[in-house]
C-alpha cells in the first residue's frame, strides 16, 4: 500500500459536532463546535476552538463560561444549522426547538435535549491563527438519568451519539471493546 503526502491540515477524525451553549437561560446562544476534547484528567480540562469572528466569541470571552452538550443522531440537522446559521441574526433555540435550562455551577444554560453537558470555567484563551482555543475546567456534568443504569454506571453508548467526519455526519455504530480489553486477562471457569 502507498500513501500520499499532503501538507498538514485538519484532518483528524471523527470528532464530536458539540452544541456549545453560551450566554444566559434568559438570553441563550449556541454554536457548533467540532474541534473540542478533553486535555487533562485531574482537574477535568477541556477545550473549545473558536473563529473571533462568531457570535458567540465575544459572549463565552465576557462571561468565561460555555457548556458542551453532545449531540445524537435525531439532533444532527439542528447542529448542522446552529454551525452554519449565527446566532447575531436568529435565535437559533427558538428555530430549533431546543430547550435552554438551567446548569448547576455556570450561567450558561444546559441543552435538554441532549443526554450529556458539561458545565465548563474558561480558564485560559489562547490565540492560534484562524482559532482561539478556550481552556476550560469542567466543573460540573448534567447527564439524562435514563443513561444510568441501577448500579450508577453511566451507559453512553445507548444515546445514538453522532459524529463528524471529514463534512459529513455520521451516527456512531456498535461497540467494539472496551478499555483494556486487549490486555485483560480471561476469567477462569469453574466447573
Amino acid at each position: 500500500m502507498s500513501k500520499v503526502f499532503w501538507s498538514g491540515g485538519a484532518l483528524l477524525s471523527p470528532v464530536p459536532p458539540a452544541l456549545v451553549s453560551c450566554g444566559t437561560v434568559n438570553d441563550p446562544n449556541v454554536l457548533t463546535i467540532a474541534w473540542t476534547g478533553i486535555i487533562n484528567t485531574k482537574p477535568p480540562m477541556t477545550y473549545i476552538s473558536v473563529r473571533p469572528s462568531r457570535y458567540s466569541y465575544n459572549i463565552i470571552k465576557k462571561s468565561g463560561e460555555f457548556v458542551i452538550n453532545l449531540t445524537t443522531s435525531s439532533l444532527v440537522k439542528k447542529a448542522d444549522l446552529c454551525g452554519v446559521k449565527s446566532g447575531k441574526n436568529i435565535n437559533k433555540f427558538e428555530k430549533c426547538g431546543l430547550h435552554a435550562v438551567p446548569a448547576v455551577k455556570v450561567s450558561a444554560p444546559v441543552i435538554e435535549e441532549c443526554p450529556l453537558s458539561l458545565e465548563c470555567h474558561v480558564t485560559e484563551i489562547k490565540p492560534l491563527g484562524t482559532h482561539h482555543m478556550f481552556i476550560a475546567e469542567i466543573v460540573g456534568a448534567d447527564i439524562d438519568e435514563k443513561y444510568i443504569d441501577s448500579k450508577g454506571k453511566l451507559n453512553l453508548q445507548q444515546c445514538g451519539l453522532a459524529a463528524y467526519a471529514h463534512g459529513e455526519y455520521f451516527a456512531l455504530g456498535r461497540k467494539l471493546g472496551d478499555f483494556g480489553f486487549s490486555v485483560r486477562k480471561k476469567k477462569n471457569r469453574k466447573k
